[in-house]
This record gives structure tokens, C-alpha cells and sequence, in this order.
């Protein structure tokens, strides 16, 4: 397992929706209307026999589940995660969709794409939610980059959205409040160990009928500035359709192949 793996096991996934707000539909809603706001949808006469989507780090399904309401099937869902993958079943069953409109897929997003897919299939590949700086090593994101660009068909989508760490934050704006409840508050701390690499500490704070109790945990996160994340797609092929800062701090990357 990475280190964000590990971090994820130990501490966030058990409160990964709550952290979206505590409704994975109304967070998908939220996805689907930045989808749609990039054109990216299932096209039914480009593929007549159904539009493979992937979304590469997929948690507990916010993507998935809007890539589904845009028509694409069967949407691969990668995660290193089996908790959150079985979240997002659940969630999907709830909604009555077909059982098989998705397919969870539990290992490490890099390698995944070509176990998934066949080359030149895929409709549209997702990265989303900052899941990019979370791989181990820029040179894994440039192999990444080049396994989306030969999975897709032409036309066909790639959307990530990530957060650029290059600008180093000074004194206590490094203390980032993430959420807070009336039994759960969640606090990241970032250090700045390189240029290349920022340490994410997460406390997280749970109050039970004795107190509050504090658990921590960190990782490593990459720092991808946009311009390299740009030029890492196109030299894998791909166009570059929309590059732009977007909603919650997040970057929002949009190419296609031709």
C-alpha cells in the first residue's frame, strides 16, 4: 500500500462522506453539474454497445455515480479502498440502478487503467477530488497520463480535478479547517518538505459520552503546479480543452483525445 493508502485505511475512510457533507448524492449532483458543465457525457452513436467510463480513486462514488446519471455504463470504479467501495454499492443499489452500471475494482490506481480496459475503449476517464497528488512520484503521474491517453477511444473524455500545492502557505494558514460537526471536527496541518512534496497531517477530533478524543495521521502529497500537469497531458496526446482554477480550492483539468 502507498502511504496514502495506508493514511486512508487508518483514519479517513471511515469519514470520507462525511467529510463531502454527509450526502454522497447530493455530492454527486454536485459532480454532475461540473460534467456537465465540460460537455463530457455518454455519446450513444459513438458507442452503441454501451460508454466504458473509469474513475481512477473513486472513494466512496461521487463520480461514479454521476457518470452513471450521464449515460456511461459500465463506469469502472477504482479505489484502493474495499470500505468505501462497498459504500458506494450501497449507495448505487439504493438508487435502483442496474447492478452491473458499475464495477468496483480494490488496487492501486496506477496500473489500473490497462486491467480495466482494453485500449482505445474507454469514453471518458476521471481523476477527481485531488486524487492525482496522492500517487507516490511525479514520473507516476506522467505513466498515468499515458495509460489514460491509450485507453481512450478517440474523442473521448479525461477530467481531474487536483489541488496545486506549489505556493507554499506561510505561519498558521497552514492550520486548514476541513469540517466540523457536532461530534467530529477535522483539521489538516501542511509541512513543506520539498519542492516537490508536502506532508499532510490530519487530526481528527470524535466526541463520545466521555469526551473528545483525538486521532492523527499523515502523508505525503505532491506538489503539481498546473502548467506541468498540462504538459504532462499533451505529450501523452491529449488536447487541452479547459484548465482552470474551480470550485473548493480545486484545479480543474479537462482534455480529450483526438
Amino acid at each position: 500500500m502507498t502511504a496514502a493508502a495506508q493514511h486512508y485505511a487508518r483514519l479517513l475512510a471511515a469519514h470520507y462522506t462525511w467529510m463531502l457533507g454527509g450526502d454522497l448524492q447530493a455530492a454527486a449532483s454536485g459532480q454532475l453539474a461540473l460534467l456537465r458543465d465540460l460537455d463530457v457525457h455518454a455519446d450513444p452513436a459513438a458507442d452503441p454497445a454501451g460508454a466504458v467510463a473509469v474513475d481512477l480513486g473513486s472513494g466512496p462514488g461521487t463520480q461514479t455515480l454521476a457518470l452513471t446519471r450521464l449515460g456511461f455504463a459500465p463506469v469502472i470504479a477504482v479505489d484502493t479502498s474495499d470500505a468505501l467501495l462497498a459504500e458506494l454499492t450501497a449507495a448505487h443499489a439504493r438508487t435502483g440502478g442496474a447492478p452491473d452500471a458499475i464495477r468496483p475494482l480494490c488496487r492501486d490506481i496506477r496500473g489500473a487503467l490497462p486491467e480495466a480496459a482494453d485500449p482505445a475503449s474507454v469514453a471518458a476517464v476521471v481523476c477527481m477530488g485531488d486524487t492525482l497528488p496522492h500517487l507516490p512520484a511525479k514520473g507516476d503521474v506522467t505513466a498515468l497520463l499515458h495509460d489514460v491517453a491509450r485507453a481512450l477511444r478517440p474523442g473521448g473524455h479525461f477530467v481531474a480535478t487536483y489541488r496545486d500545492l506549489t505556493a507554499e502557505l506561510p505561519g498558521t494558514e497552514r492550520f486548514l479547517p476541513v469540517r466540523s460537526t457536532e461530534d467530529r471536527l477535522l483539521t489538516c496541518f501542511l509541512e513543506y518538505l520539498d519542492d516537490d512534496t508536502v506532508l499532510v497531517n490530519d487530526l481528527l477530533h470524535t466526541r463520545s459520552a466521555t469526551g473528545w478524543e483525538l486521532r492523527t495521521s499523515s502523508y505525503p502529497k505532491l506538489r503539481l503546479a498546473a502548467r506541468w500537469v498540462a504538459d504532462q497531458c499533451r505529450a501523452a496526446g491529449l488536447e487541452v480543452r479547459h484548465d482552470e482554477a474551480g470550485p473548493r480550492g480545486l484545479r480543474v483539468l479537462h482534455a480529450v483525445k483526438p
